[in-house]
C-alpha cells in the first residue's frame, strides 16, 4: 500500500487523500538507536493535475520514539510537515515515473521525512545530560585526592 494517485481520476477532478501509511511502506532505512519509527505516517493531502504536472499539497505527521542524545531519557516527538508540497512534472527531463497511469507519491514523502529527521534528539534544549551527574562525582574525587595528598604531606618530618 503506497501513496499512489491515478492520473485518470485527477483529470476529472482533484483528489483529497487522508489516512495513514505504515512505516514499513515508507522504507526509511534509518538505523539510529536513538530514534525509532513504529507508528504510521498520518497524511492529509490535496492532489491536482496541472497542465503537465501533478501538484500535491497538505500536511504530514510521523510520530517518533526517541532517547535523548545527552541523558538517554526516553521521550516522544513527531515530524510535523504542515504546508508540504510536491510538484511532479509529467513531461520533460525531470518527469516522474508512472505505473499504469499512476504516480507514486511515497518516494517524495520519504525524502522530505528523512530531511526532517532529528540528527541528535534532545529531550529539551537545556538538557545537561550526564554531565550534571559526572560533575558531582568529579568534585568528590578531586576532594578525596586533595585530602590524600595533604595527609601524606602531614606525615613528613621536616627539621
Amino acid at each position: 500500500m503506497s501513496l499512489s494517485v491515478n492520473l485518470r481520476l485527477l483529470a476529472e477532478q482533484g483528489l483529497q487523500l487522508k489516512g495513514e501509511l505504515p512505516v514499513v511502506e515508507l522504507d526509511l532505512g534509518v538505523a539510529d538507536d536513538l530514534v525509532r519509527t513504529e507508528k504510521p505516517l498520518k497524511y492529509d493531502l490535496s492532489v491536482e493535475l496541472l497542465h503537465d504536472a501533478v501538484l500535491a499539497t497538505g500536511s504530514l505527521a510521523l510520530p517518533l520514539d526517541c532517547e535523548c542524545g545527552r541523558c538517554l531519557k526516553k521521550f516522544k516527538t513527531q515530524i510535523q510537515l504542515t504546508g508540504w508540497a510536491a510538484h511532479l512534472p509529467l513531461e520533460g527531463e525531470d518527469k516522474v515515473s508512472m505505473d499504469n497511469d499512476c504516480v507514486d507519491l511515497t518516494p517524495f514523502v520519504r525524502e522530505d521525512i528523512l530531511l526532517n529527521f532529528p540528527q541528535h534528539p534532545l529531550c529539551n534544549a537545556e538538557c545537561a545530560g550526564l554531565k550534571k551527574k559526572n560533575k558531582a562525582s568529579e568534585t568528590e574525587t578531586l576532594e578525596a585526592t586533595k585530602s590524600a595528598i595533604w595527609s601524606e604531606l602531614d606525615k613528613l618530618k621536616l627539621k
